[in-house]
């Protein structure tokens, strides 16, 4: 299992439309709204580096509003 923090910026005014339909998606356990540079960040999860890039890609990039993500991969340190 793979699990990451995915850092979304909305295109303006698109915001609540765009968190409903991220957080409908299946692989995102959480996302919160947040202040600073980025709009949001998302708990992902999938079974391996290829199912993660296929919900990133495939699913957060393609909802309407979504303008740039960066996914950073958890790791045990």
């Amino acid at each position: 299992m793979v699990t990451g923090m995915v850092l979304i910026r909305f295109a303006a005014g698109k915001e609540k439309e765009a968190l409903k339909g991220i957080g409908a998606v299946e692989g995102v356990k959480e996302v919160k709204g947040v202040f600073g540079r980025w709009d949001a960040v998302a708990t992902v999860e999938a079974d391996d580096l290829d199912a993660l890039a296929a919900l990133v890609v495939g699913k957060i990039r393609a909802i309407p509003g979504v303008a740039t993500t960066d996914t950073l991969i958890t790791a045990r340190l």
